[in-house]
């Protein structure tokens, strides 16, 4: 097993997800494969193959480390396909969508997609504004790593979102500051912020938060 596999099965066993032998392989497929594409188009500012363990592979576990989930899930604005394709590896019994308004990056997804066979997958290229007219579909849970404001992820996501349906914003340090300041005008939009989940993330210890919305019935 090489450093980066040995780091990402201990990070994920950390946060109480056991990898098995298939799951490992197929991220060290998508491993190699983004080490790849990454000469030939920007994927991700990161480069090092250890730093995309921790910084993308672990921060996406901590999603389904942290949040019970089931259905369905969009991943908006999701870049090279995180957090929505190392969930999908983990968890191929939810439906996934997987969003992003950049061509290449969606190109590269659907790639993976193709690699390591997930069936319960799909790569859209799109704009968050225009899925609900476009798919008409409504999602169990939307979850987001790229928004750098809760409100606007928060209201854009609102009509994509199943009547019992949650938002998950994945943020850094600050998450629970930003949830409280946007607590008033989220419930002016008939959304309630149900908890902020702090936490370390494996290896690097850097502060993480997901931010947890629903709507106001």
């Amino acid at each position: 097993m090489t450093d980066e596999l040995k780091i990402l099965s201990e990070g994920a066993e950390s946060l109480g997800i056991m990898l098995d032998e298939l799951q490992v392989r197929k991220f060290s497929i998508l491993i190699t494969e983004l080490s790849k594409w990454n000469h030939k188009v920007n994927l991700t500012a990161i480069r090092d193959s250890k730093e995309i363990v921790v910084k993308h592979l672990l921060d996406s576990l901590t999603l389904p480390a942290y949040v019970t989930m089931n259905g369905s899930l969009l991943d908006i604005g999701s870049g090279g396909g995180f957090p929505s394709i190392p969930v999908c590896i983990i968890r191929p019994d939810l439906y996934i969508v997987s969003v992003d308004a950049v061509q290449k990056k969606i190109m590269f997804q659907k790639h993976i997609a193709r690699t390591l066979n997930l069936d319960n997958f799909t790569a859209v290229h799109a704009r968050g504004e225009s899925l609900l007219e476009d798919r008409g579909e409504r999602f169990d849970f939307v979850v987001s790593r790229a928004f750098s404001s809760l409100k606007s992820f928060a209201e854009l996501s609102r009509p994509l979102l199943a009547d019992d349906g949650k938002i998950v914003a994945m943020k850094g340090s600050g998450g629970k500051s930003e949830a409280l300041e946007a607590e008033a005008t989220l419930e002016s939009s008939m959304m309630k912020i149900d908890r902020v989940i702090e936490f370390l993330l494996p290896v690097s210890g850097d502060s993480r938060s997901l931010v947890v919305i629903s709507k106001i019935q």
